[in-house]
């Protein structure tokens, strides 16, 4: 019998209907065994958010400070056949509850020697994140196999608006002339595809250790946002160290810091981000080759 671990925080709910419609393949199919585990923080965080909490967790999320969890059901000595894990984009980086279960001692013990999926679901940006999970993985002494990343339907303009709207008021769309925030659901429905070629491949003998989702579009690079997010990530990490030294979270000179660096974002995002883009595209008959092998890196191990 085939082992297989599903680890998954989800805080809106469109990432286990991800998780199960990938896994539902592996469910129908004879002589696997699919386990959960569902990562809870010890304090829930709240959907929708309250704007400021929202921003409270900036600096230890992006520093990817673990944090309290509610007990981990799982056996951490069993030994499984393929861990799936899938995670939220929390500021360019993993989500908290992830990044705490990976450095938990259960963790630790899962993932040594183990093939790993990493699956996300997301805005748009995701590989700052990736590289930052990966590292973690490489850490632990975990085989990343594949990556599956579904972004959110609405294009990258328009969720600028939509998706932090869907997080403050917990409507996918809340405004009728805006775009509905959140990966389409024929996406998630189709993401079944990569169930199936996983059940396959486990219903072969052998460790695995080669890709299984090459050629069934399991991510897709925008190369107009590589440069954004590593701009972003430096920016992320310097505010996240000034916010934290600052004090908790909910004391007072967090939170003036925090207004602060919210005020300085938005500028960024009005002004900034725009003159950035146009100046790529300007750029691109230049770049062409670098952006080709950057293109290639960051799509592996499972490819456009």
């Amino acid at each position: 019998m085939r082992q297989v671990l599903v680890v998954h925080y989800s805080q809106t709910g469109q990432l286990d209907r991800l998780v199960r419609s990938v896994c539902a393949p592996l469910m129908r199919r004879d002589g696997l065994q699919v386990d959960y585990l569902t990562v809870q923080p010890a304090t829930p965080y709240p959907f929708p958010w309250p704007f400021l909490t929202f921003f409270s967790i900036f600096p230890e999320t992006v520093l990817m400070r673990p944090e309290p969890l509610q007990p981990l059901q799982v056996d951490p000595d069993k030994r499984y056949d393929l861990i799936i894990l899938a995670y939220q984009v929390w500021f360019l980086a993993p989500s908290r509850p992830i990044t705490s279960f990976l450095a938990s001692p259960e963790a630790s013990r899962l993932l040594r020697d183990t093939p790993v999926v990493t699956l996300i679901g997301c805005r748009n940006m995701w590989l700052m994140a990736q590289e930052k999970l990966k590292g973690r993985l490489d850490e632990l002494g975990a085989h990343l196999v594949d990556n599956i990343a579904l972004v959110d339907e609405c294009g990258s303009a328009a969720s600028f608006l939509a998706t932090p709207l869907w997080m403050f008021t917990g409507r996918r769309q809340p405004i009728a002339w805006l775009p509905k925030a959140g990966i389409s659901e024929a996406e998630i429905a189709g993401a079944q595809r990569f169930g199936i070629a996983i059940a396959d491949r486990l219903a072969s003998p052998g460790a695995i250790e080669q890709p299984m989702l090459q050629g069934l579009g399991a991510v897709r690079i925008n190369e107009q946002l590589i440069a954004s997010e590593r701009v972003g990530t430096r920016s992320f990490k310097a505010w996240g160290t000034l916010l934290a030294a600052l004090g908790p979270q909910r004391s007072l000179r967090r939170r003036v810091g925090l207004i602060v660096y919210i005020i300085f974002l938005l500028s960024l995002i009005v002004t900034v981000v725009p003159i950035t883009a146009l100046l790529k595209r300007l750029l691109s008959p230049l770049t062409q080759k670098r952006i080709k092998r950057e293109k290639a890196y960051f799509a592996a191990p499972s490819g456009e």
